[in-house]
């Protein structure tokens, strides 16, 4: 699948997600590249089996004149997303998945928090 295409997937999936989820987000950017494998070697986190990844501050460790700063970003990684999806709707809803787990970090929630409320 070409780049346009899946920006379409995932721009068609980010308007599907819940409207009070959205309303609550500020200043973070979603970017879509391609995974790197294995990258032990270099010390670097191997982002060979992730679809997504939450880079930032979240909101409940961020002080109380936090301003001005360059957005947070969930990247989406799209040769794995494809990997494992078989079809444009398998893609929304595993892109709709991620980006609301990447979200619940950015809320201040960790992968066990997650995983108890069913958002592992």
């Amino acid at each position: 699948m070409n780049w346009v295409e899946f920006e379409r997937i995932v721009a068609e999936a980010l308007k599907g997600l819940p409207e009070p989820l959205r309303r609550r987000i500020e200043n973070v950017q979603v970017v879509i590249r391609d995974a790197r494998g294995s990258r032990r070697q270099r010390g670097a986190r191997d982002e060979s089996d992730l679809y997504g990844l939450y880079e930032g501050t979240p909101l409940p460790e961020r002080p109380h004149d936090f301003q001005g700063a360059l957005p947070d970003r969930i990247t989406l990684f799209k040769n794995n997303i494809e990997a494992d999806c078989e079809d444009r709707e398998e893609m929304i809803r595993c892109i709709q998945e991620t980006v609301i787990h990447e979200f619940g970090h950015y809320f201040g929630f960790d992968d066990e928090d997650l995983g108890e409320m069913g958002i592992g």
